[in-house]
């Protein structure tokens, strides 16, 4: 039996790394020094798929992929959420009080201040969560500690010393993956998102005009992200997450709509949502006020 590889980029025992494993159970995981070095791998034939982080709960964007996305020539096939648990991690032997220093990626030290504020740890930058692990396995001095995940620990042979570190508990990535090929969703098959990229006329109302169908059809978008492109400062072009397959009546109807005002639309990607979405739209759905009976019981 063959087993198939995901990449991602980063260092073995980043979140992305996690992420492949948690979404690809059994799948060999790649690393890549970038994005466009994680695409090119699935492009070549080194790996399936790819794991690419698109968005943040704290951080917002991922501002490279957001880039890269639209000509990468892949298909969206899923997406995936990933919790981040940031660790405190240290060689075996160390206490907190030996630590001087915390060394971690610049975004994962913005969500530690609690951490560092009352320990007066010194915070230290590097260049990703489980690239700072391999660095305080290797330095191997109890004065060093790293933040990553509890992969990068067990990688690189560390120790825990505390768990959930971070600042905010909702702490959460999202990733799409992506692949070379797509096989086509039925209509009918439940809960499905749908990528698509499209530029407007840089005109008065250009982008009320493509959005509105979207409104009249009843359509719920999740993302939309707009940027420049070609160096000019007018932002043309959007990125775009909706509920519904692009076949059903009504996203058929809104997409109809916007490729007319558009000057052009392409769909990267028609995919199921991953369980951490539906579970959110239900959690959501359960904590929404029953209005009817309020305003009966009222």
């Amino acid at each position: 039996m063959t087993i198939k590889t995901i990449a991602f980029q980063g260092r073995p025992g980043a979140y992305s790394d996690l992420a492949c494993r948690t979404a690809r159970p059994g799948w060999k995981t790649l690393p890549c020094k970038t994005f466009a070095d994680t695409i090119t791998a699935v492009h070549e034939g080194k790996a399936d798929q790819a794991m690419l982080a698109c968005e943040n709960s704290l951080a917002g964007r991922v501002p490279d992929i957001h880039t890269l996305l639209p000509n990468a020539g892949l298909h969206i096939v899923g997406e995936h959420f990933q919790r981040v648990e940031h660790c405190l991690m240290a060689i075996h032997g160390t206490q907190l009080e030996d630590i001087k220093r915390v060394h971690t990626h610049p975004v994962a030290m913005g969500q530690i201040h609690t951490l560092l504020k009352t320990y007066n740890f010194t915070p230290v930058i590097e260049f990703d969560t489980a690239g700072a692990a391999e660095l305080v396995a290797l330095w191997n001095k109890k004065e060093e500690a790293a933040v990553a995940s509890e992969l990068a620990a067990e990688l690189n042979g560390l120790n825990i010393l505390q768990r959930n570190v971070e600042d905010a508990a909702h702490n959460t990535t999202r990733f799409y993956i992506a692949a070379r090929t797509t096989d086509r969703l039925s209509v009918n098959t439940p809960d499905v998102m749908t990528t698509v990229l499209f530029e407007v006329k840089n005109t008065p109302g250009a982008l009320y005009k493509v959005l509105g169908g979207f409104a009249t059809n009843g359509i719920n978008m999740t993302r939309l992200e707009s940027y420049m492109t070609a160096g000019s400062f007018a932002a043309t072009r959007f990125l775009m997450d909706v509920e519904g397959h692009p076949e059903d009546t009504h996203l058929s109807k809104a997409l109809a709509e916007l490729e007319f005002f558009s000057e052009s639309a392409n769909i990267l990607g028609v995919y199921q949502q991953s369980p951490f979405r539906r579970q959110m739209k239900r959690a959501l759905s359960d904590a929404a006020p029953n209005t009817t009976t309020d305003a009966i019981a009222g």
